[in-house]
């Protein structure tokens, strides 16, 4: 039998399709977070592959926060995705905050990557 879709599973479905008529070849900038890690991925749809990763759990990050889930966390993530993006050669992205609200640690992760050099 088909399983219902809960209301996160039906926004995240949402705005992926939103952002795939408006990426016009771009990757995308995928955010995900949990209750106590954030993860960033840099994804070319067409391809199907990541381009570039940063989460939490890195030992160069782990060390060197306090914890996974604040919003010191996630711009530590955001300027780390964004400079190895820049190094497989990707400069514009579309940002996915897969069906969260943009503020507090999902806005963070946005900012510090537009101040490490991406452009959405």
């Amino acid at each position: 039998m088909a399983e219902k879709k809960g209301a996160e599973d039906r926004r995240k479905a949402r705005v992926r399709r939103a952002i795939r008529k408006a990426a016009n070849g771009r990757p995308r900038l995928s955010v995900f977070r949990s209750s106590k890690q954030i993860y960033a991925q840099v994804i070319d749809d067409a391809e199907g592959r990541t381009l570039a990763s940063a989460s939490t759990l890195e030992k160069d990050l782990k060390g060197s926060l306090k914890t996974g889930a604040d919003v010191e966390a996630a711009k530590a993530v955001g300027k780390l995705v964004a400079e190895r993006a820049s190094a497989a050669g990707v400069k514009q992205v579309i940002f996915d905050r897969s069906g969260y609200i943009y503020h507090g640690r999902v806005k963070a992760l946005a900012d510090a990557a537009r101040e490490s050099g991406l452009e959405f």
